[in-house]
């Protein structure tokens, strides 16, 4: 089996991260060697994001305990990958997750080879997505598309075409690993 390791997709809301994900995923679906895991969130899943809720105390003693691969916050919600995803990477496996840009140099240093996909797309289609998607959690839009992409990503995606073209970056980005 050829090496594993994560790819770890960042971008902005609105870039249509979960949108690629879920589109390889499928295209993906009879090749094992990839893995598509849930993040674990302090919120229920949604019609924008496919996760598994935790509760903040639970999150704060799986933090405390080590009991996650990487955790973080952003936007007052707590986000963490289990710890049983190193483990796959480990053997072998290509584990796809999306993550939060602020812990790309975190994630670099504590996760078995990895990779950085970064969607985006033109401002103005990242404010048309968000205010559709119309979440008052992503609170302020003008400050959220104000923050950078990671300088240091292996494969940039620029995702304002049919989400099947980024998709197909993304999954020949995967097959290539």
């Amino acid at each position: 089996m050829r090496p594993g390791g994560f790819v770890l997709v960042v971008g902005p809301s609105g870039a249509g991260k979960d949108t690629l994900i879920r589109l390889a995923r499928a295209a993906l679906a009879d090749e094992p060697r990839f893995v598509f895991p849930r993040r674990l969130v302090t919120r229920p899943p949604s019609a924008h994001e496919d996760n598994d809720e935790i509760g903040e105390a639970a999150f704060a003693e799986g933090e405390a305990s080590g009991r996650f691969a990487l955790s973080w916050h952003a936007h007052g919600l707590g986000y963490a990958l289990p710890r049983e995803t190193v483990a796959l990477a480990q053997a072998g496996q290509v584990v796809v997750v999306n993550i939060s840009r602020r812990i790309v140099a975190e994630a670099r240093a504590r996760l078995p080879r990895v990779s950085v996909v970064a969607v985006t797309a033109p401002p103005a289609v990242l404010a048309a997505r968000l205010a559709v998607r119309g979440r008052p959690e992503d609170g302020d839009i003008a400050a959220r598309l104000a923050r950078q992409a990671p300088d240091e990503a292996d494969l940039t995606i620029v995702n304002d075409g049919p989400p099947e073209d980024g998709a197909a970056r993304l999954v020949a980005h995967l097959r290539a690993r």
